[in-house]
C-alpha cells in the first residue's frame, strides 16, 4: 500500500477518515493524497463579467481552508499531496485514484436509515459505486489499524474470485485473521449444510488451488444479508467488515440496493469494499 486517497470536506467525519488515513500511511510508509472537490458550476468557471474574479476568489478561500484542515500534529513525518478539483463529481475520485496509482480510498461517512440512503444518497455511496480500487468507510475514530480480526462477506460466486483476491493480498500484508462470512437466506434462496460446503469448496479450489481455509468460514442464517454480516461481525470479534461490491449505478441501485453500501451505512466497524 504505497498511495491513499482521502476526499475531504472540512467535516467531523472527514476528520476520522484523514486520521485513520494517516495512521494507515504511518503503518505502510505510504503517500496520503488529500483531495478537495469544489463545488462550482460550469457556467461560473467559463462566464464572462466579473464571475471569474468570484471563482478566484472562492478557489483561493477554499484552498487556505483546505491548507489549514490539514495541519495537523498526527500528519507530520507523512508525505500528504493536497489535490484541489473543481467539479463535485464523485466518479471523479476513481479518475484521480487512477491517475495517482492509488490503492485504497478513506472516506468519513455519517450512514443514513430508511428510504433515505435509497434516494438521496451520500457522497460515500456514491463514490463506493464508481471506485475500482477498495474503500475503506468510517464513522467514527478508530484507534488502531491493525484490525486483527476481519469478517469478509462471501457468497462463494465465482465472479467474486478477484474481489476476494485483492482481500487476501491486503489483509496478508497487514496480518490480519480473514473469516468468511456466508448467509444463508430463507425462501428459495436457502441452502442446506452440503449445498454450501460444495460451493465453499469450488469456490476455494478455482480461487486458490486448495481448500486451507476451509476453517475460516463462518455459516449464519438470516433474514437479510446486512443483517447476517453485521451480527457474524460481533460474533466473532472482528475489528473491519470486508464486503465485495458490484458497484451498481443508475436505477438499479434504487430498486436492488447495494449490500455493499447497506452495511457500511448501518456497520459502527470500519468498512472496507472491493470491487466485483
Amino acid at each position: 500500500m504505497k498511495k491513499i486517497i482521502v476526499p475531504i470536506d472540512f467535516s467531523e467525519h472527514s476528520e476520522y477518515a484523514l486520521n485513520t488515513a494517516a495512521k494507515l500511511a504511518k503503518e505502510n510508509n505510504a503517500e496520503l493524497l488529500a483531495l478537495h472537490m469544489l463545488e462550482m458550476s460550469e457556467v461560473m468557471l467559463t462566464a464572462g463579467g466579473e464571475e471569474p474574479q468570484k471563482v478566484i476568489y472562492f478557489l483561493k478561500l477554499a484552498e487556505q481552508r483546505f491548507e489549514d484542515f490539514l495541519k495537523k500534529d498526527y500528519l507530520k513525518d507523512i508525505k500528504v499531496t493536497p489535490i484541489v478539483k473543481h467539479f463535485k463529481v464523485f466518479s471523479e475520485v476513481n479518475e484521480i485514484a487512477k491517475k495517482y496509482d492509488a490503492d485504497l480510498i478513506v472516506m468519513g461517512s455519517h450512514g443514513a436509515s430508511g428510504v433515505k440512503e435509497f434516494f438521496i444518497g451520500s457522497n460515500t455511496e456514491r463514490v463506493v459505486r464508481n471506485a475500482d480500487i477498495p474503500v475503506l468507510v468510517v464513522k467514527d475514530h478508530v484507534p488502531q489499524v491493525n484490525f486483527e480480526i476481519v469478517a469478509y462477506a462471501c457468497d462463494f460466486s465465482e465472479d467474486s474470485i478477484e474481489a476476494y483476491l485483492n482481500a487476501v493480498k491486503i489483509f496478508e500484508e497487514i496480518g490480519s485473521k480473514m473469516y468468511l462470512v456466508y448467509v444463508n437466506l430463507p425462501n428459495d434462496k436457502f441452502r442446506n449444510s452440503l449445498e454450501i460446503e460444495k460451493l465453499a469448496v469450488n469456490f476455494f479450489t478455482k480461487a486458490e488451488g486448495n481448500l486451507n481455509r476451509m476453517d475460516d468460514v463462518y455459516y449464519t442464517s438470516d433474514y437479510t444479508v446486512e443483517d447476517g454480516i453485521l451480527s457474524s461481525s460481533i460474533k466473532i470479534g472482528a475489528d473491519l467488515i470486508a464486503i465485495p461490491t458490484h458497484g451498481r449505478k443508475g436505477l438499479s441501485h434504487f430498486f436492488q440496493g447495494s449490500v455493499g453500501e447497506d452495511v457500511a451505512n448501518h456497520s459502527t466497524l470500519p468498512v472496507i469494499t472491493f470491487k466485483i
